[in-house]
């Protein structure tokens, strides 16, 4: 029998689409139809929220196409029958029980449509691609697995394929479901305790690779990690308005997403209000802190120099000083956390009392030790050897107390290093503190020195390079029974306290024996693009394997020396709507309100990153270089890469702050400039 004409498979194919979109919208009402009715209120309302997530889950977008592949297994090449599967974005069922007419991509079954291939079918006669546009199928490709390997060559290019890649994009970023390349598909489908660091250069998807992680083990691990949690955190608040589609558009909305400093701040219930000196960030930040602080709070800890006595009845029981001290001791020295010694110090003096008790011929029973716990004579004691503490209160006395830093950081920090550390003014209260980011990270160690932070199943790190070791303690804590993926690149470390070293990172995590991956195929930045940027790295980072675009096209990159460069930018920016996609102005921040005023004058409708909440909805983004990185455009304006350089403490900052912005462009690069290009880039 002749095989189909395209045309006809395209309909044959059209019609299982919408006969897959009206099997999503039945199951969509059948929950809909459901009551919510538990054996209490709780119970009740618990059961509210699945249905509320699960109707989440089963909305239809009816611009983005239901399923993008398709699988035809074979017998003869091991499979348990023939038969042929869609692979999409979630399960669709035509009805109960019944043969899926989509299955989901992080399904067992699906893993051929990313890992096989020829020489290694993995039961696949034919895997399948579809074209889209506005929801539409508008054509396929067939990879036929089981072909000559000599073959393997001519057929490796996949036009859909490439075309997804490069389709321009509007709005926020979108998921990449349909193009995930084997490399990141490993890593996205590893272990739930497997902790992973993934090293990657620009374009090489990293972020979108940890966002389908994080979607890929809610799916496979969902039961445990409906208890303990999913947690992204990302470097600024445009960065997560920037992410913040993806999870729900996988039928994930259980993701929790935070920054750094909301994270703490959420913790200790103490705003970040001011900001410091990078070379005191740099100390605050620094691992010693952590040791600083734990003797601020161990060194609370007071010493047993007069005997408890407890009058209970007629009698008096006396408890030794000395019993008062070993008791302490043991309690400090058994590794439990402030507050948890602290709880457990007065039962164990009045465990001393019943001894008394017992040794005399009374019989007290646990009821008569917790009495006794609970006495006033037995708490005041208690509270006099172990007072409590609270974490801002303490912080600020230790970034407000010369003699008290002095005493716990004596063989840690030096004299100036000990000045760079104490706060400018002195803040008599927490409230009338204007703690910094850093500041508040100290507060959230003491916290958990005091109260062990609650851990979740697994938490998803962006743009780690840039984090300080005190800041990554503050999220390694919350996954210290998890597990972690650690995303970043190096070369793009721009803060003074940045990373140098994966290993060195993880072990702030407190995830030594993380696995470091390395994506170095770039699919996102075009090759003109990603050479000219790498210009940078001999100098920024040596030891990096550099990046490479596996993308046909090389891109457009346009070098334009301009009299008037905010009169270029506007040209520049006008070209670039004539095309396709968004446009990002990317300027050093000192130049925002130039840039700004002749955008504006010129009549061009954009959005300013930073200055409110991002909903990425202009075609135009004026981008300050400090919040460049994370984010994609299809058109990237740049303008004075000297003015970039310069605005960072030093050079090399300032050079790996240029190659975050240079990497941004999707499509095409327009660098314009009034000053020299740095010498690195002019090679």
């Amino acid at each position: 029998m002749p095989a189909p004409a395209p045309s006809a498979t395209l309909a044959a194919e059209q019609h299982h689409l919408l006969e897959s979109r009206s099997a999503l919208q039945r199951m969509r009402e059948h929950t809909a139809g459901l009551t919510a009715t538990g054996g209490d209120r709780v119970s009740t309302e618990h059961l509210k929220q699945v249905l509320h997530r699960r109707m989440k889950a089963l909305e239809d977008d009816p611009g983005v196409p239901l399923f993008f592949g398709r699988l035809d297994y074979a017998t003869d090449l091991g499979a348990e029958r023939d038969e042929t599967l869609y692979v999409g974005r979630r399960h669709v069922t035509g009805e109960a029980g019944g043969e899926p007419l989509v299955i989901d991509w992080r399904a067992g079954m699906a893993l051929p449509f990313y890992q096989a291939r020829v020489g290694e079918p993995m039961r696949v006669r034919r895997r399948r691609r579809f074209g889209f546009s506005s929801g539409r199928l508008t054509a396929f490709e067939d990879e036929d697995l089981v072909r000559s390997p000599a073959a393997e060559v001519e057929a490796a290019a996949s036009a859909i394929l490439e075309s997804e890649i490069e389709r321009p994009r509007t709005g926020p970023m979108r998921d990449i479901v349909a193009t995930i390349q084997p490399e990141q598909d490993t890593i996205v489908r590893a272990r739930l305790d497997q902790s992973l660091c993934v090293q990657g250069a620009p374009g090489t998807g990293k972020t979108a690779v940890g966002l389908h992680r994080a979607a890929y083990l809610l799916y496979a691990y969902r039961e445990q990690l409906a208890r303990s949690g999913v947690l992204v955190v990302g470097p600024n608040d445009s960065f997560l308005s920037y992410i913040a589609d993806v999870l729900p558009a996988l039928g994930e909305i259980d993701a929790t997403q935070a920054t750094v400093g909301s994270l703490v701040s959420g913790a200790t219930g103490i705003a970040v209000r001011g900001q410091e000196p990078a070379p005191a960030a740099v100390v605050k930040g620094d691992a010693r802190m952590a040791e600083v602080l734990r003797r601020a709070v161990w060194g609370h800890l007071g010493h047993a120099t007069e005997a408890l006595v407890v009058p209970r009845g007629a009698y008096q029981w006396r408890v030794g000083a000395y019993l008062a001290e070993e008791v302490l001791v043991e309690l400090r020295d058994r590794g439990v956390r402030y507050e948890a010694g602290r709880a457990m110090l007065p039962q164990r003096l009045a465990h001393q009392v019943l001894l008394r008790m017992e040794a005399s011929g009374d019989s007290p029973d646990d009821r008569v030790q917790n009495a006794v716990a609970r006495s006033r004579p037995v708490r005041a004691y208690a509270e006099q050897l172990w007072p409590a503490l609270d974490p801002a209160k303490l912080v600020l006395r230790l970034l407000t107390d010369a003699d008290l830093l002095a005493r716990c950081a004596e063989g840690l920090l030096d004299a100036d290093e000990q000045q760079l550390v104490l706060m400018p003014t002195k803040a008599r209260t927490v409230a009338a503190a204007r703690f910094t980011l850093a500041d508040v990270v100290l507060v959230d160690e003491v916290a958990d020195l005091l109260h062990r932070t609650p851990s979740l199943g697994h938490v998803v790190l962006d743009e780690a390079q840039d984090l300080s070791p005190m800041m990554l303690r503050a999220v390694g804590r919350r996954a210290s029974t998890g597990s972690v993926t650690v995303l970043g690149d190096l070369a793009q470390a721009t803060t003074p306290w940045a990373t140098r070293s994966w290993r060195e990172s993880l072990g702030h995590l407190g995830q030594p024996d993380a696995v470091v991956e390395e994506l170095v195929a770039g699919f996102r930045v075009p090759g003109a693009v990603i050479d000219y940027a790498a210009r940078l790295l001999p100098r920024i980072a040596p030891s990096l394997t550099p990046p490479h675009s596996v993308r046909r096209s090389r891109g457009e990159l346009d070098l334009r020396a301009a009299a008037d460069p905010a009169a270029a930018v506007v040209t520049a920016v006008r070209s670039a709507l004539a095309a396709e996609g968004t446009v990002g102005v990317i300027v050093p921040d000192a130049v925002v309100p130039v840039v700004r005023t002749a955008l504006t004058a010129a009549g061009v409708v954009f959005e300013l990153l930073g200055e409110q909440a991002q909903g990425f909805e202009s075609r135009v983004d004026l981008v300050p270089a400090t919040l460049a990185k994370g984010l994609e455009f299809d058109h990237v304006v740049l303008l004075e890469p000297a003015g970039i350089v310069a605005g960072e403490p030093d050079r090399v900052t300032g050079l790996r702050r240029l190659y975050v912005c240079l990497t941004r462009a999707v499509s095409s690069l327009v660098v314009v400039h009034g000053e020299p290009l740095p010498e690195e880039l002019d090679a």
